[in-house]
């Protein structure tokens, strides 16, 4: 796991910036309905997907919540008064405060199944009846796009998928939110390159293979011998699920 604190300053750049922010945020808002008055942006990061939801709709009063004090920090110099030190499965707010609640790029981090669960509850919590909840789902999938790296990546030790979709809907209706739409987003900027990939896995971006695991070596050889070393394949797609609260 990544330390969200000393990624906060470069994190962006190393995530598409503003362009997968602007598209992220197209997406969520297209299944958010137009008379939401209050949205609450779970796991915020640095408020850069948060400050769109907010400039896109002026109607709309936005709240970004995140457990990290640097992805916060920046998040604040982003929403000034809008942002709270939070963690998802314990969220700070009353019962239906909110019209809509988004966790975007979250769920796929959280430990296991019980955590999913929990901030999924927590987000229908503080969900009003007749609230929409936005994630994102299936994100580690959404990187394999069928590329020369991904071929040679595919044995690869790999975690069971916490953010996947049958099982985000399962928690979702166990917690009284209906299925209520579905869109796709481009990663834009996030094609990954052959020594962009290497690099990555030197730094322990792939879970199951930390700094110094036998096979980072192994992989890397490989992803060194194809062509095109600074070429980005094609960006992932992204899923975001929409549910409304009933009654």
């Amino acid at each position: 796991m990544l330390d969200y604190d000393k990624e906060s300053d470069a994190y962006d750049a190393t995530r598409g910036g503003e362009p997968r922010a602007a598209a992220a945020a197209d997406a969520v808002l297209g299944l958010i309905p137009a008379a939401a008055r209050r949205l609450l942006d779970v796991a915020c990061g640095t408020g850069i997907v948060t400050r769109r939801l907010a400039a896109a709709r002026p109607g709309l009063r936005v709240t970004g919540a995140d457990l990290t004090y640097g992805m916060a920090r920046r998040a604040d110099e982003r929403l000034p008064g809008a942002i709270v030190l939070a963690d998802g499965r314990r969220l700070p707010f009353p019962d239906g405060a909110f019209d809509a609640v988004t966790s975007v790029w979250l769920l796929h981090l959280l430990d296991g199944p019980g955590d999913v669960r929990a901030v999924v509850a927590e987000c229908a919590r503080v969900l009003r009846p007749g609230g929409v909840y936005v994630t994102t789902v299936d994100k580690a999938a959404a990187h394999d796009v069928g590329s020369d790296i991904d071929a040679v990546l595919a044995p690869r030790p790999r975690r069971p998928a916490r953010d996947a979709p049958e099982a985000v809907v399962s928690y979702a209706v166990d917690c009284g939110l209906d299925p209520a739409g579905k869109g796709r987003f481009p990663g834009l900027g996030q094609g990954r390159s052959p020594r962009g990939t290497v690099a990555d896995l030197r730094r322990g971006w792939f879970t199951r293979m930390p700094p110094g695991h036998p096979l980072v070596d192994r992989f890397a050889t490989l992803l060194e011998a194809l062509p095109d070393q600074d070429r980005p394949r094609p960006d992932p797609v992204f899923t975001v699920l929409a549910f409304r609260k009933a009654g």
